[in-house]
């Protein structure tokens, strides 16, 4: 490679690692290029894998400001998954991909800056996708904004009622004090006649 080539080569991996919202480093010894061509298929949209040579990459990486992250991370026969889309779905796709070939090896990654292990790298593909994560999201915000209109909907409800019941227990502590109030006025002067 010339030297030229080299700084455009780094020049590239720099803004790649700028660009991207994470990188995940893999290694690939003994993987066939048909095995790599169906890898890159099944990352899909999701990330772009790059097979690197690990010397231009460790310019590249400190470049970028993530010497501290990546480079130990760079030995042997490295490649490099750089996460374009959604970074679940592509964790998803290095995952099962390394489950059916086990000579793709995570090595590590970064995300937003901060570095991952392999088994962060899992958790991650672990995670349920972003459409499911945000329907959930909405399904309990819609539930907690039912729970919110029948409490405010039940509130009338209840004042009615209590309302209602006030009204019905002062006319039953009314009632027996109104007869006795009937009788006496139905006797009348005889009954006060008979007093005195």
């Amino acid at each position: 490679m010339a030297n030229a080539e080299k700084v455009a080569a780094v020049a590239e991996l720099t803004e790649r690692f700028r660009d991207s919202s994470g990188a995940v480093l893999t290694e690939y010894r003994g993987l066939t290029v048909a095995q790599l061509a169906e890898l890159r298929r099944s990352l899909g949209d999701h990330a772009t894998f790059a097979v690197v040579k690990n010397t231009l990459t460790k310019i590249a990486v400190n470049e970028a400001g993530l010497g501290d992250e990546l480079s130990s991370l760079l030995s042997g026969p490295s490649a490099i998954a750089f996460v374009d889309g959604d970074v679940v779905e592509a964790a998803k796709g290095l995952r099962d991909f390394a489950r059916a070939n086990p000579l793709l090896v995570i090595k590590g990654g970064v995300l937003d800056g901060k570095a991952l292990t392999p088994s962060e790298i899992t958790k991650l593909a672990d995670l349920e996708p972003r459409e499911v994560l945000l329907a959930k999201l909405a399904g309990a915000m819609k539930a907690s904004l039912a729970g919110a209109a029948a409490t405010f909907n039940a509130l009338p409800v209840q004042m009615a009622q209590l309302a209602e019941a006030l009204r019905a227990k002062l006319e039953a502590a009314e009632g027996p004090a109104a007869a006795t109030a009937e009788t006496e006025a139905e006797a009348g002067p005889e009954a006060a006649a008979d007093e005195a």
